[in-house]
């Protein structure tokens, strides 16, 4: 039975993971490929650690109990995690186990040193490396002490580290095993660890080593400084020399220890640029044959290159695919739509389905390719100027690139760009950067906003009767009329005009009057605006059932989704379920990242609105949405006639004002307008996800899907293919599922060229104080107030006068601008839609805030400065 236990390195390929986990399966792997030298050794396996928990049966009730706590009650977790771990390492390896070790052992060399790994099987994956989750141990020497190693290493699975991130991972701590790798240890000269990705730029074109001297521990440890070279196309681009006063060296006994290097060596190479090179080649070799970037631990003894252990780098953000070998520019579409998060493939899918430009999709995000516009000089400029206005941090990043002369291609101008890069698919704006007049009569309004709920009723009344593959025929003609009504001439002249009206407010009322973002008051209250009109809306619900205490208290202790059925037996429920459902009908297809089809709406999970209709209840008067909306109105008219006088005492006063005039009107009738589109959208998306789901009950009842929610990790043309064949591959769905929530962990990048790189771009602002963070103006006014961080809208718990801070806005989190002061995001710009409605509401507010949920505390004082762009953090 000896067989099943240990297993020759030799004998072991990545296909092996259940059997010698992660590592054990890489370095079998490894030492298959031609030129890659692997220290020799064996795998204890999987099978071997089920024995021994099978000794302990105490075990069992243990990971039940780990199972139910808190992932943040750390306490807990470590004393429980610590009564594993010794049960473990006190359980005697048996008998035949322990002979099957020492007879691999006195076949490799009994008194030889080794080092004796953790290899889980949950372990350097391509989508969770659990780097340093488990424990190694260096120059063991000796059967005995080597059998102890291989308990401890059993036992380190369920450190309180480890036992946590499994947790925070959704990883079930009984489907993880651990195998132990034993390997000859190498006495290196030199020692490191190869990044064959930059893992801080995310560049898959240059290669990072990083070099000590000794055991490779000084340098992960944290004991030393490296030297740090990078390398690209062969060649040695960027090296630092570090002073490495310390190494990590094996003692003869067993064990290590630290030593003092001689002053006189501390400042030398630890490679040679000529074993640099070669290193890295080597690394090409094990990334090609793996099919990713991988983080590679190698060691040089008498010259030759070993190595040690090689990962997949987990937190680079993967590239979108090409068929060609031509460079890239990617935007992303998540800053310029409110939604960073992953969307899943039926979400992703059909949105390109749906998009008025190619969006091409990584990491469960999608980008747009711009390359083409940077190359002609004309669309460049007019691209550039639009990223600007909605992002400054997207417009620096594509500039970073512009000044790389070697990545861009020269390209002859051809005439006018498509739609802007993430944008217009959503109900943006034209990036033709051609002004389009459009008379201001709020009747074109008026009857495009007839149009589009013509088209969605349309789609209601013809999708009724469609099922299984006549269903998604019927939808592929209906994508085309959706891109119809989303391209439609005269709606995009509307939102540009609304747009282009503000720009050139703000600019000449800068330059004739030197005052900041003055179009944000000229807009408060501006007609036709479905989000403003939907934060408002949720105060009228609040209205209704603020009188009725009974309503008030059973809603502060819902939690099912089928609480509206509970009002009627209340007094007051009546009106109350009446006034949601009223709601619900208008606006209950919204939510948060309402741009992935798959995310759970209103309509289907209307708990989400409870606390935001609470907090209106107690700290609203009656009648504050109209009384709200009319003062903007009567702000928004003294503006604009404060604005008009003192205009007319400028040189030529006339004829500035006339022009302001003409302006104000255009604004007046179209900003409310820029957010209809989008409402459009995700009505629309709406009918498609019922029908969906409808079709995916026929594949559960059919038993061709296990649940229904499977389907969202299909992209449409397969589901498509799957209500063809009434076949499904349950692995892929399985992987799909592994891969989301591995995207959840990864931030994108607002720019990321086709090498990899994650461009980040900078303010370049000198008149900010020290201290505060920068971000966009986008709503002017100064306040002053408690910052609330708030990531889920559903746990929000606000008190008047509070600043929201969150990542990002979509149109779903405009009923809780009603009750705040101020507002902070991370992701946004000029013409999104948190600026829009904090301008609506005249909130002062600064978006695209870089980390500002993590640099500002909940509860910390802040003061934002809306019309100039920056956050001052209070004592």
């Amino acid at each position: 039975m000896s067989e099943q236990y240990v297993l020759n390195l030799q004998d072991i390929d990545d296909t092996q993971v259940a059997v010698v986990g992660g590592k054990g399966a890489h370095l079998g792997e490894l030492s298959r490929i031609d030129g890659i030298r692997v220290p020799g050794g064996f795998c204890v396996t999987t099978d071997a650690f089920r024995r021994v928990m099978a000794q302990a049966p105490s075990i069992d009730g243990h990971l039940d109990q780990l199972a139910r706590l808190d992932p943040d009650d750390r306490e807990a977790i470590r004393t429980l995690s610590a009564q594993i771990r010794r049960t473990i390492e006190e359980t005697a390896v048996p008998g035949d186990l322990a002979a099957a070790v020492t007879r691999t052992l006195t076949q490799l060399g009994e008194q030889a040193a080794y080092a004796v790994r953790s290899s889980a099987t949950a372990e350097d994956l391509p989508t969770a490396s659990f780097a340093g989750q488990q424990d190694t141990y260096l120059n063991v020497v000796g059967a005995a002490a080597i059998l102890q190693h291989i308990s401890r290493c059993w036992a380190s699975l369920f450190t309180e580290r480890a036992v946590t991130y499994r947790r925070r991972n959704g990883i079930d701590h009984r489907t993880v095993h651990m195998a132990v790798v034993v390997q000859r240890m190498v006495l290196p000269h030199a020692s490191g660890i190869l990044f064959t990705a930059d893992p801080v730029t995310g560049n898959r074109k240059v290669a990072t080593v990083d070099a000590g001297f000794g055991l490779g521990e000084a340098l992960v440890s944290g004991l030393v400084n490296p030297d740090v070279y990078k390398v690209r196309d062969g060649a040695i681009i960027e090296k630092t020399i570090a002073a490495k006063q310390r190494a990590v060296h094996a003692v003869p006994a067993g064990g290590t220890r630290e030593v003092v290097i001689d002053s006189r060596q501390q400042e030398q190479l630890a490679l040679t640029d000529a074993q640099v090179v070669r290193l890295v080649q080597l690394g090409r070799r094990i990334e090609a044959h793996f099919g990713r970037p991988q983080d590679i631990e190698w060691c040089l003894a008498e010259g030759d290159f070993q190595v040690v252990q090689s990962r997949p780098i987990t937190t680079l953000f993967p590239i979108p695919e090409a068929d060609d070998q031509e460079n890239h520019v990617y935007v992303s579409v998540g800053h310029q739509q409110m939604m960073t998060d992953p969307m899943k493939p039926l979400g992703f899918s059909m949105w390109q389905l749906t998009a008025m430009v190619a969006m091409h999709e990584a990491g469960g995000r999608l980008f747009v390719d711009v390359i083409e516009r940077l190359a002609q000089p004309a669309s460049r400029a007019g691209l550039l100027d639009l990223m600007g206005r909605g992002d400054p941090l997207v417009r620096d990043a594509l500039e970073t690139v512009i000044d790389r002369d070697d990545f861009i291609p020269s390209l002859p101008d051809a005439g006018p760009g498509g739609p802007p890069a993430g944008g217009a698919s959503a109900g943006g704006a034209s990036a033709s950067g051609v002004s389009v007049p459009v008379e201001a009569d709020p009747a074109i309004v008026t009857e495009l906003i007839e149009r589009s709920q013509v088209s969605v009723a349309a789609l209601r009344r013809d999708i009724r009767t469609k099922t299984g593959p006549a269903l998604f025929d019927f939808l592929l003609e209906a994508f085309e009329e959706h891109k119809r009504v989303l391209g439609d001439p005269l709606s995009m002249r509307a939102i540009m005009a609304g747009m282009e009206a503000t720009w050139w407010l703000n600019d000449k009322l800068l330059e004739w009057l030197g005052e900041k973002n003055a179009a944000d008051t000229l807009t408060l209250s501006a007609p036709d605006n479905i989000t403003s009109e939907m934060g408002l809306a949720l105060l009228d619900v609040a209205d209704v059932i603020r009188p009725y205490p009974e309503v008030v208290a059973f809603l502060q202790s819902v939690e099912d989704e089928d609480f509206l059925d509970g009002l009627a037996k209340l007094t007051g429920g009546t009106e109350a379920r009446a006034a949601i459902e009223s709601y619900l009908d208008r606006y209950g297809m919204r939510c948060v990242g309402e741009i992935d089809i798959t995310r759970p709406r209103w309509r289907e999970r209307p708990t989400t609105l409870v606390p935001v209709i609470l907090d209106n209840v107690r700290i609203f008067e009656p009648g504050a949405a109209e009384r709200r909306f009319e003062e903007g109105r009567r702000k928004a008219r003294e503006k604009e006639q404060d604005v008009l006088s003192r205009l007319r005492a400028l040189p030529d006063g006339d004829q500035k004002a006339d022009a302001a005039k003409r302006m104000i009107d255009q604004v007046r009738g179209f900003a409310g307008y820029r957010e209809y589109p989008k409402y459009g959208i995700v009505s629309r998306s709406f009918v498609y996800k019922q029908a969906l789901l409808e079709e995916a009950e026929r594949l559960v009842r059919a038993g061709v899907l296990q649940e229904k929610e499977d389907i969202f990790y299909l992209t449409f043309h397969e589901l498509h293919d799957v209500a063809r064949s009434n076949q499904v591959d349950d692995r892929l769905i399985q992987q799909r599922k592994e891969a989301f929530r591995s995207y959840q962990a990864l931030t994108p990048p607002r720019v990321l060229t086709s090498d990899g790189e994650a461009v980040t771009g900078s303010y370049r602002r000198a008149d900010v104080p020290a201290g505060a963070l920068v971000g966009v103006p986008v709503s002017a006014g100064t306040i002053e107030g408690r910052a609330r961080v708030i990531l889920d809208m559903a746990e929000a718990d606000l008190e008047a006068g509070d600043i929201l801070v969150t990542a990002f806005t979509d149109p779903s989190w405009s009923p809780l601008f009603v009750g705040i002061a101020g507002l902070v995001t991370e992701v946004g710009g000029l013409m999104t839609h948190g600026a829009v409605i904090a301008r609506e509401y005249g909130l002062p507010a600064v978006v695209g805030v870089e980390q500002a949920t993590r640099l500002i505390r909940d509860g910390q004082r802040i003061r934002v400065h809306g019309t100039d762009g920056y956050v001052e953090l209070l004592p």
